[in-house]
């Protein structure tokens, strides 16, 4: 298994994406790029600690590549608002990837590259790309959230339509 993070906005949005994908286990909510250790939801949401909402996921390589991974992060989310996506505002709502290795590093920047080349999006790429540091799991009342909590008005409003994009155009890609 490798792994991977992303930050593309809340991360209830973001895990629920990726949850649905085939050869990607272990989808965990957390913190990452920020200043403190250990930082609690209500800090990170009030924009104290540098961090950012991501998940760390685990996948297998046989099933899914980083590229196609990759494709799916940018589809799924708005990578040229910075810090912000959607209602949600401030930094820890950034778009940005945190490689674990050269090869995500290098595979990650000429992803941008090219779309942000190929003109895909009317405004250029915002998406950070760090080195990752150091992933603090949120707490476990986040875990799975948009599947417990699909009739809340944040998850129809904002994550229902991630996860129609992901069925229409990904659906290769599904459990």
């Amino acid at each position: 298994m490798k792994r991977a993070i992303f930050a593309g906005g809340c991360f209830w949005c973001t895990e629920a994406v990726f949850n649905r994908l085939k050869g990607v286990e272990n989808v965990k909510s957390g913190y990452t790029g920020g200043f403190i250790k250990n930082p609690a939801y209500r800090e990170v949401c009030q924009g104290r600690t540098g961090h950012t909402e991501g998940i760390r996921l685990d996948y297998d390589e046989m099933l899914i590549s980083y590229a196609d991974l990759l494709e799916v992060f940018f589809a799924t989310h708005d990578p040229t608002t910075l810090n912000r996506q959607a209602n949600d505002v401030g930094t820890q709502y950034r778009s940005a990837i945190f490689y674990t290795d050269n090869e995500q590093h290098e595979m990650a920047k000429k992803y941008i590259n090219s779309i942000d080349d190929a003109k895909v999006f009317e405004d250029p790429i915002v998406t950070e790309l760090m080195p990752l540091e150091v992933f603090y799991d949120a707490e476990d009342d986040h875990d799975n959230y948009y599947d417990e909590n699909r009739d809340q008005p944040y998850c129809t409003y904002l994550i229902d339509p991630k996860i129609k994009k992901l069925t229409t155009h990904f659906n290769s890609f599904l459990k």
